[in-house]
């Protein structure tokens, strides 16, 4: 069945989603807070093989999957840990949160689960101290994403999470995509790409992910371009790239790309568990070599409850079946938009600076 991207391209095209980000210019990170306008579902897949994560225990079924009221993807690794705790206390003032007991003297325990990436050596200044910036920048995203613009089209390339990040031999960076089938599925996805392996093709100024996309929104590139004849906007790689750029990295490094998908369809945890389990299909589409030792990849699946699950097909695990292909595609398409919109920063060249130039 047939769709088209969101009117964002985003995965605030879900409804009751919204993003916020922020970075630190002198410290080349950031944080990205993904909010809900009212407790959703969620599931996280962690596929890495060193990831950093906080309250994804909570959010298996056999836990008791309480709703969560947002998800935050920072950088920092374990320093940025700490955005979560911020965000905590940011909603926690609010109001928002789960009241385990009620009683006016015991306030609200929000619920939000997190990521991190490793940026610690990407050249930024990081001399912090005893105050890494990560509680900050985690508030002023959450004040983002609560904000007018926390509904529209996130800003994308060198934001939030993404700000410091590399991508294989390019520049990583923060990408988004979303689907909106004819029959009223909605998936979105966000996602922070830092990833150990590459996100093009060898030689080539394709990505890997160019099958899925969807009116050029990463470029246009597909196997064959690298050399000119795409009417003379596709240069041969710099020098500095030549061959298989697969493997070559920005000297030895740790990695990890972290997201978010968002459906607009009712899900038990163990349905959005599956959810981000096929949805993790996308980054291996999107990124050679993928789910390294040296990667702490996780995925998170958000779910409104805004349409029931037996309505999107036959029966209901070909129904949810469909929504998993269809987040995986949307993965695959944010992690080569992220690569795509970002800039150039200190020695992480850009995708755009290498073969648009």
């Amino acid at each position: 069945m047939g769709g088209r991207p969101g009117a964002h391209n985003a995965i605030t095209d879900i409804a009751g989603v919204r993003v916020g980000s922020a970075h630190d210019a002198a410290a080349w990170t950031g944080v990205t807070a993904i909010l809900t306008d009212a407790p959703m579902t969620a599931a996280a897949d962690v596929r890495g093989g060193g990831p950093g994560t906080r309250e994804t225990d909570v959010l298996d079924a056999a836990g008791g999957a309480p709703k969560v009221d947002g998800i935050i993807l920072s950088g920092g690794s374990v320093y940025g840990l700490d955005a979560a705790s911020a965000a905590v206390r940011w909603m926690g003032a609010r109001g928002r949160g789960v009241k385990l007991i009620q009683r006016e003297d015991a306030p609200p325990s929000p619920i939000v689960p997190s990521a991190i990436l490793y940026d610690l050596a990407n050249g930024g200044d990081k001399s912090w101290g005893e105050t890494p910036p990560y509680a900050a920048l985690s508030e002023a995203a959450c004040a983002a994403a609560m904000g007018p613009e926390g509904v529209g089209a996130p800003a994308y390339g060198n934001q939030g999470a993404g700000y410091g990040a590399q991508a294989g031999a390019l520049k990583g960076g923060l990408g988004g995509a979303s689907f909106l089938t004819e029959d009223g599925l909605a998936v979105g996805a966000l996602i922070a790409c830092n990833a150990f392996g590459s996100s093009i093709m060898e030689s080539s100024a394709a990505f890997w992910a160019w099958p899925y996309e969807i009116d050029g929104e990463f470029g246009g590139a597909r196997p064959g371009d690298s050399q000119g004849d795409k009417q003379g906007n596709w240069p041969a790689p710099a020098a500095d790239l030549p061959g298989d750029t697969k493997l070559k990295l920005l000297g030895p490094r740790a990695a990890t790309t972290i997201g978010v998908v968002a459906v607009n369809v009712d899900l038990t945890p163990g349905e959005a568990k599956r959810v981000a389990i096929m949805a993790q299909d996308g980054l291996a589409r999107a990124l050679r070599p993928i789910h390294a030792a040296v990667d702490g990849d996780v995925l998170f699946t958000l779910a409104n409850g805004e349409r029931p699950l037996d309505g999107l097909g036959p029966n209901q695990p070909y129904a949810l079946s469909r929504v998993g292909s269809i987040a995986a595609d949307c993965v695959a398409r944010a992690c080569a938009r992220a690569v795509y919109e970002a800039t150039s920063l200190g020695a992480a060249r850009s995708y755009k600076d290498v073969f648009c130039a």
